[in-house]
């Protein structure tokens, strides 16, 4: 068996992806290997792939014939991963010298299910540390530990699969697949998934993945229908946390993230297209409505007066729409 399998989805962003690729090049071994998912890109980002298949150590081309979105290319990427580890990259993004070997002797030193690392945000020249919202580093926790206080930032709120390393087990056990068809939030049910699920991890700092922010052709400088998957992604959240052992701890601060999602959104609806603004404030009403009354209630008790005004007005919206259910965008599934 290899050692590590690095997922990396790939869509129109041939500007970006010599940089991965490079870096994917300045961190390979003989026992990596770099599943390269082409989804359906229709720029030059597929001749760079193919040149990449050819010339990158550990490099294997994967592709979609059309744009299945980032959900469906990572689990691409994972029914063909065949190292004992698993770690994702982004087309976009890129890592430093040797940043998959020092992760994954930290993986393997705490013999733990999965680590979390810190990462760099780069937006344009600027350049910022961001940490996983869990301490102290090195240290094997429960991965329960790293959902709540409900009012505070946490560990599932830092879903970026691409900052940590997860052991196969993780993937053998079905925890590592995303929902097919999310378009965007993929990450909010998976990372919930991992905490409530997974029986160890660990943050081990390593900031050595570069997150490139504000990239044109990325969904959260989109204003159309597909950043509207948040809903069905949160929706996914709460109705699985509803049916944890722990369900009446966990669901306040499923509610109140999805809440403060909610209010991000609407609170900048003026980036989106108008007739997606106008289901943006209807699907969001509707969420609203569907929650569990009681833990809306003292959520929105929690938050400043800005945010919660926004949200009872909405609320209001809901009333007598609160049991019509929203309607899972085709080709999603769990």
């Amino acid at each position: 068996m290899l050692k590590l399998s690095v997922v990396v989805p790939f869509y129109n962003v041939q500007t970006y992806a010599p940089d991965a690729l490079k870096s994917l090049e300045l961190n390979a071994r003989g026992d990596f290997e770099f599943l390269l998912v082409d989804d359906g890109s229709t720029d030059g980002t597929t001749a760079l792939l193919e040149r990449a298949a050819r010339e990158l150590p550990g490099a294997v081309h994967l592709r979609h014939e059309r744009n299945a979105g980032l959900a469906t290319a990572r689990n691409t990427g994972l029914d063909a991963a065949r190292g004992e580890y698993i770690a994702f990259l982004d087309g976009d993004d890129w890592l430093a010298p040797g940043h998959l070997a020092r992760t994954l002797a930290a993986i393997e030193a705490l013999s733990c299910d999965f680590v979390r690392t810190d990462h760099v945000r780069c937006t344009g020249r600027a350049r910022s540390v961001q940490r996983v919202p869990y301490g102290p580093e090195s240290v094997v926790a429960d991965p329960r530990t790293g959902i709540l206080p409900a009012g505070r930032t946490t560990s599932v709120d830092y879903p970026y699969a691409w900052a940590g390393m997860y052991h196969r087990r993780l993937l053998d056990r079905g925890l590592l697949h995303f929902t097919d068809g999310l378009r965007t939030a993929e990450d909010r049910p998976w990372i919930w998934r991992l905490h409530r699920e997974a029986e160890s991890f660990a943050p081990v700092g390593l900031p050595g993945i570069f997150y490139r922010q504000g990239v044109s052709t990325s969904l959260t400088q989109i204003g159309d229908e597909r950043r509207l998957d948040f809903v069905h992604a949160f929706d996914q959240v709460l109705a699985e946390t509803a049916a944890d052992r722990e369900f009446d701890l966990l669901l306040p601060k499923a509610v109140r993230t999805y809440c403060a999602i909610i209010a991000h959104h609407v609170g900048s609806i003026e980036r989106f297209q108008p007739a997606v603004a106008k289901k943006l404030r209807s699907m969001s009403a509707a969420a609203l409505g569907r929650m569990p009354q009681d833990v809306l209630d003292h959520a929105l008790d929690s938050m400043d007066a800005d945010r919660a005004t926004l949200l009872r007005r909405l609320r209001r919206r809901a009333s007598g729409a609160s049991a019509a259910p929203v309607a899972t965008p085709a080709g999603v599934r769990a």
